[in-house]
């Protein structure tokens, strides 16, 4: 029985060994789950923390270009308003017509009846 009994406390010993080795290696496991787990929630909040600068980042990048296309549809616009080549040829021809260099003012066609007056007189 002797011999039961101490192969019996063999087998607890070595049980008991196993089981301290099995809770050793679950321990360090759990140490090693918590510290990927607290990284994760570390880099988590990085990302997130990215994300929302580029959501602002992007948003402003949208504000810029929607202004950017209202000045240029403005632009547009004015540039329609304005008269082009075309028009200033067809002006140019009337001018040149007209050729308003040769225009008299009041004062100057009162001065040249004055002096015809006075040499019809003298004649």
């Amino acid at each position: 029985m002797e011999a039961q009994q101490q192969g019996f406390q063999d087998f607890l010993i070595d049980t008991s060994g196993k089981v301290r080795s099995l809770e050793g290696r679950y321990n360090l496991l759990r140490d090693r789950v918590l510290l990927i787990n607290n990284n994760m929630v570390g880099e988590y909040k990085k990302v997130l923390a990215e994300m929302k600068l580029m959501n602002d980042e992007l948003k402003e990048v949208k504000k810029e270009v929607f202004n950017t296309k209202e000045t240029m549809k403005h632009l547009i616009s004015e540039l329609e308003r304005t008269a082009r080549k075309e028009d200033f040829k067809l002006l140019e021809k009337y001018i040149n017509l007209w050729n308003p260099m040769h225009f008299v003012s009041e004062a100057d066609v009162l001065k040249i009846v004055e002096q015809a007056l006075r040499d019809q007189k003298k004649s």
